[in-house]
This record gives structure tokens, sequence and C-alpha cells, in this order.
């Protein structure tokens, strides 16, 4: 790996440690304050909003700014954000609508860094297919421990101690995060455009994706996909509680063994990558979603649910590694932000969505309700995206991009491969 690639690691994987904390304790949070299920899809949606409002212009706005300052500057506005809601929780000042404004704000955060991330990553490594999934599999595996197997019973550990207490441990994480991301090396910037329009250039970027079947397919996964996990993660908690009979512990083990899960995917991805081919293997991984969450609806008691979100971690976990691996090899580097964004956009605009259907099919019917509504649209979209994604369009791809490459300098430390295209 390349000089950076280390201290690249240690920021997202100390920030995913803050982040499972979160995890864990914001909807435990948000319990106290209220028990209506309505409410806490208020909190749960608006940290996705932004993705929604902005996303497509915050990837045109990365694709104009230095990538690693917009990390190191959003981490620390992070930082200094979660202060509100600890001055809040010390004087018993925190209600709903403050934690949805603080979830909302942060998410503005979010959109900034990871978007930026995504398009300084492939920079690093020279766009090498073989290098970026190796990353991708190190920073999903790491993102993975922290913020679903540790992160989430220390979360419920450390709001036993005050409400307070995790909501600091994860302002710290963002400024340490911060600290790490403004050492990392310059890496080369795309020849600049003809200046347009922020807008028009917004435009081009999401035409990219919509023009392309393969993006758009892997962009649709993960759109379907959360409008399914948000239905389910917003009556998770309540469903274990009162269904399950899980206490506040207990919750943060069903989300450790969901991490589990996804870290044992993330291992395996390249290997399934390898065996089946970059898009069979996706097509497998949204089925093992899909009939993981049919199990958990099913489920009669926490072990069972507990498997059941351990198989489903594994298929998310090999999906986040594949997918994002992909696009990054085979789009240009000058529309690196923007098609990111875009593709993060759609799946996180439909976040919302599933948040508000998991508490409206929960309040109208009961809470297994939206877990079976959410298995049954994971697998429909599996079905749908299956031709959009598959092997023979992925092969083209990779090969196009390696055709139209342009030579560029080896970063340090990196074996030398042509990257994808810096054109259209």
């Amino acid at each position: 790996m390349p000089t950076g690639f280390g201290r690249l690691w240690t920021a997202q994987t100390v920030s995913s440690l803050g982040d499972g904390v979160m995890h864990a304790a914001l909807p435990l949070l948000a319990l106290t304050l209220t028990r209506d299920p309505m409410a806490l899809a208020v909190v749960t949606a608006a940290g996705t909003l932004p993705w929604l409002l902005f996303g497509v212009l915050g990837g045109a706005l990365v694709d104009r700014w230095d990538r690693r300052r917009t990390m190191w500057v959003a981490d620390a506005a992070r930082a200094v954000l979660l202060v509100i809601p600890v001055v809040a929780a010390a004087l018993d000042l925190l209600s709903i609508a403050l934690l949805a404004a603080v979830a909302f704000l942060l998410g503005i955060g979010g959109l900034f860094f990871d978007t930026a991330a995504t398009a300084y990553l492939p920079d690093l490594l020279r766009r090498d297919p073989a290098l970026l999934e190796r990353a991708n599999s190190r920073l999903r595996g790491a993102q993975t421990a922290m913020s679903g197997f540790a992160g989430p019973p220390a979360g419920s550990a450390l709001l036993a101690l005050g409400r307070a207490v995790p909501l600091l441990a994860d302002a710290v994480s963002f400024m340490v995060s911060a600290l790490l991301v403004r050492t990392l090396p310059a890496v080369p910037r795309p020849a600049p455009e003809v200046r347009e329009s922020l807008l028009r250039q917004a435009r081009a970027g999401a035409s990219y994706v919509f023009r392309d079947r393969l993006l758009l397919g892997l962009a649709l996964r993960p759109a379907v996909g959360n409008v399914a996990f948000l239905a389910v993660e917003t009556v998770l908690a309540l469903f274990a509680h009162d269904r399950l009979g899980v206490d506040t512990f207990g919750f943060g083990l069903l989300l450790t063994a969901e991490a589990t899960g996804g870290l044992l995917g993330a291992a395996i991805a390249s290997y399934l990558g390898r065996r089946l081919g970059t898009g069979t293997a996706l097509t497998c991984t949204a089925t093992v979603e899909g009939l993981a969450i049919l199990g958990l609806a099913a489920a009669p008691n926490a072990y069972v649910a507990g498997l059941a979100l351990a198989v489903c971690g594994a298929g998310m976990g090999a999906t986040m590694v594949l997918g994002p691996s992909l696009r990054q090899a085979i789009v240009p580097a000058h529309l690196m932000g923007r098609v990111a964004s875009t593709s993060r956009m759609l799946s996180m605009c439909a976040a919302p969505m599933g948040a508000f259907l998991g508490g409206w099919l929960a309040t109208a019917f009961d809470l297994r309700t939206p877990l079976y509504a959410a298995a049954a649209m994971l697998l429909a979209m599996t079905v749908v995206t299956a031709s959009m994604t598959n092997n023979r369009r992925v092969e083209a791809a990779l090969d196009a991009a390696a055709r139209d490459a342009a030579p560029v300098p080896p970063a340090p430390g990196a074996p030398v491969r042509e990257g994808a295209s810096q054109g259209v």
C-alpha cells in the first residue's frame, strides 16, 4: 500500500468506533425521551436528509475542492457540533427535536467527508482495481469491527454512565480523525474542467450515472437496500425489547452479531469476486441479505435473531467492498466526487422513506411487518438489478477503463497499473 494509507485507515477506524458508540446509544437515548415509533423515525431519518437535499451539489463541490482538506474540516466541524448535545444532556435539556437537528447537521458533515474520502482513495491508489479491493476490504473490515462489533456494546455501557458520555466519545473520535487526515499526503488533482456553474457540473455527474446501466445498477442496490434496512433499523430496538425480550446490553450484542458477520463478509469479498466474478458475487450477496432479514422477521428468540443479523451483515460487508471498488476503478477521476455523491444520494435519500415506512408499518400493523416488507424489497431488487451488474458488463467496463487510461506516475510504494480514464 502507498504511503498514507495506514493513516487513512487509522483515521477511519477511530471515527468508526465513535459511530458505533452512537449507533447503539442514539436510539436508546431517543427511547428515554419517547416510545412513539414515528418520533424515533424522525431522528433516524434526519441524518440522511442532507443527501436528499444537497447530495449531488456536494459532489460537485468536492470535485472543485481539495479532497484531503475537505475531509479534515468536515470531521473537525462534527466534533465541535457534538458539544451542543453534550451540554444539553448535562443540563437535562435533550429533546427529540434537538437530537434530530444534530443528526441533520452531522449528516451534512458526513456527506462532505464520505464523498471526499471516496474520491481521494482511487487517487491515492492510482485506480488499481486490485489495490482498491484490498484497501476497501481493510477499510470496510475496520469500519464493521469498530462501528458494529466494538462500538455498540461500548455505546450501551457509556450510556449507563450518563447521557452525555457517548456523545462526548463520538466528538473525540471525530477530532482524532481530523488530526490524522491532516497529515495525509497530497495526491494529484484531475485537470480542471472548463469553469461551469455548480448546477451544470452537478447535473453532468448525475447524468453520467443514469446513462450507464452498470453504474445505475450499482447505485440502485444500496438505494433499495437502504429503504429496507432503515425500515428495520427504525423498529429494531423496539422489536428486540418487546418481541425478543432483550435488554439494553442485549441490544448492543445483537448489533455486535451483525458486525461480526460484516467483518467476515468484508474479509471474503475479494475471494468471492475472484471465484464467482464481481457481478455474480454481488447478486449472491444481495440474495443472502434478503433471506437473512426474512429470518430475522420470523425469529422466535434472540439467538435466532442474532444469527440472522450475522448472516445479513456478511452479505452487506461483501457488497460494500465489491461495489465501491468496482465504481472507483471505472469512473474518471474528474467525475469521481459527483458520481460517488450521486450514487450515495440515491441510497441515502431512500433511507428516510425506509425510516418512515418502518414507523408507519409498525404503528398500523405490528413490529414484525416492517421486517417482512424489507425482506420482500431486497429480494425484488436482486431480481431487477441482476442483469445490470452481471459479469459481462463488469468485465467490459474494466476493459474500457484500462484501454482509455492515461499513464500516471506511480504512488510511493504502490504497484504500477494503468487506472481509469481521466476524461469521459
